[in-house]
């Protein structure tokens, strides 16, 4: 089978393509910074590799510190000046930038898809995701807002490179609509030309959207400790989190840090196996790189045989490959669980954490092969990573604490509860835990005991849209929780002395269902 490049889909007719949508954003050559509400050609863009095929495109145009205090410096002039706007100016415009992206959605899909390697249904959804909660926030925002007032300053993002428009967009559009200004810093690894194209559109309807590119040590001061911020919603990995929390330990500052966990599925006294691997091959989505993917199974030892002979089959059907390769150009995009993962260091280093289970004990249970997948002939694959996974991995594993954030996974045999326990709670929190079992009473048992924020039997969790909360438990989360009402709430401020739901150092409650 030869496979080809659909035709319109290339890095250079997707630049292209942006480039016409907001040519005050896109210059030929390099993206811009958005600074006062005007796009500035300053920064070193640099250059990029995108996952896809390991070609070299426009990078992120990285400033310094002294740029960066500015530019907040603006941001809270716009702050003090967009509180006072009416709310239904606000509601207009916010629904104005969502109408606007909704008509170049295959243009922000197409940017994500060359950008972190997301394959086409994957990218729309993310597109998708985004506007259709914004629209449930446009309804029901007088409801939440009720009483409550901006943050004195802007809401500060720094998030992750794999879901810039479901959770970095869609945070700061209902930022913005509950009356703060916002400063948003692009990843480093990939989601900067998606990013210019939202917020190019949200500027263009009036939106105090700032947009900054630069390395995280050189910005993180201003971005995160600034007098001038109200707020930093963080998502990323336990390292950078906990230096957040650091340098906002005796500021007093609101904050949301979204961290990673280990999420695990339990699997005790269980029969329901279609019904499982139906679950199991959709978190394969996306490489599983996603804060809320599984990739640790912790089976009761009598249903090993059970689970192995329903999830061989489940991880050989994955179909991966090159996200906009066609057999013919009338073909649509390929319907594919992954393409690539972010880079090829990313996929190596998932090679080496499978080869050194291996090499310390654990019992290899699957390796796919690139040769299974689907791509142009000739081209770089290095970014690319075959699913794999590993039964009863040595416990100075790198793994046996830490998500992979690839198709790399690990199953764990137990024989009893408290093992299972012990097994599914091994990374000190998690934001989403699972079990599968037939009995109810036991799923709701152990449910309790589980250090996650939602808990699902028999089915998984995941960040949720709309009305759904979102948190973490232990090492997983800092700060106050987001999600339906609470994000509106965790952005504004309301009665004297309120107390947020939320993962505080001393105070911490939950709501009553997640």
């Amino acid at each position: 089978m030869t496979l080809s490049l659909k035709p319109g889909t290339s890095w250079d007719d997707t630049y292209s393509r942006a480039r016409a949508i907001a040519p005050e954003a896109f210059d030929a050559d390099r993206i811009l910074n958005l600074i006062g509400g005007e796009w500035q050609r300053i920064g070193d863009p640099g250059e990029h590799v995108t996952p896809v095929d390991g070609s070299v495109i426009q990078g992120p145009p990285r400033i310094g510190h002294d740029d960066t205090v500015a530019a907040v410096a603006q941001a809270a002039d716009e702050h003090k000046a967009w509180g006072a706007v009416d709310l239904d100016e606000r509601k207009s415009r916010v629904k104005a930038a969502v109408d606007e992206m909704r008509e170049h959605r295959e243009t922000l899909a197409l940017l994500l898809v060359w950008e972190i390697g997301k394959p086409w249904r994957l990218a729309c959804a993310d597109v998708d995701r985004a506007l259709d909660g914004v629209d449930w926030y446009l309804e029901e925002i007088e409801r939440q807002i009720a009483g409550r007032q901006p943050l004195p300053g802007p809401v500060s993002n720094i998030a992750s490179w794999n879901y810039p428009m479901s959770v970095q967009v869609h945070a700061e559009l209902v930022q913005a609509l509950a009356g703060n200004a916002v400063v948003a810093k692009t990843p480093s690894q990939g989601g900067f030309h998606t990013l210019t194209l939202a917020h190019a559109i949200m500027r263009r309807q009036g939106l105090p959207v700032t947009l900054l590119s630069g390395v995280g040590s050189a910005l993180g001061n201003a971005l995160i400790s600034a007098p001038e911020i109200g707020a930093l919603a963080f998502v990323g990995g336990r390292a950078n989190g906990r230096k957040a929390a650091t340098t906002l330990a005796d500021t007093g500052k609101r904050h949301f840090l979204e961290q990673e966990g280990l999420n695990t599925w339990g699997i005790w006294g269980y029969s329901k196996w279609d019904e499982l691997a139906a679950h199991l091959k959709k978190g394969f989505e996306y490489a599983k790189q996603r804060c809320t993917a599984y990739p640790r199974y912790v089976v009761q030892r009598e249903l090993f045989p059970e689970f192995l002979e329903m999830y061989l089959p489940v991880v050989q059907s994955l179909r991966f490959g090159h996200p906009l390769a066609v057999e013919t150009s009338f073909d649509p995009l390929p319907e594919l669980d992954f393409g690539p993962v972010i880079h090829a260091t990313k996929a190596a280093e998932l090679r080496e954490h499978y080869e050194n289970a291996v090499n310390g004990g654990a019992v290899p249970l699957y390796r796919g092969s690139l040769e299974d997948g689907r791509f142009l002939d000739g081209q770089d694959t290095s970014a690319y990573v075959a699913p794999a996974s590993v039964l009863a991995p040595p416990t100075n594993w790198a793994l046996h604490h830490a998500e992979p954030f690839g198709p790399l996974d690990s199953v764990i045999i137990v024989d009893t509860e408290n093992e299972l326990l012990a097994a599914m709670n091994a990374s000190n929190g998690a934001l989403v835990g699972s079990v599968a079992t037939d009995d109810a009473d036991f799923g709701a048992r152990i449910g309790e005991q589980l250090q996650a924020f939602k808990v699902g039997i028999n089915k998984p969790r995941s960040r949720g849209d709309r009305e759904e909360v979102f948190g973490g438990k232990g090492a997983s989360w800092k700060g106050a929780f987001v999600g339906g009402d609470l994000l509106v709430h965790a952005v504004t401020e309301g009665p004297e002395n309120e107390q947020l739901y939320g993962n505080f150092p001393t105070y911490s409650r939950y709501p009553e269902s997640v």
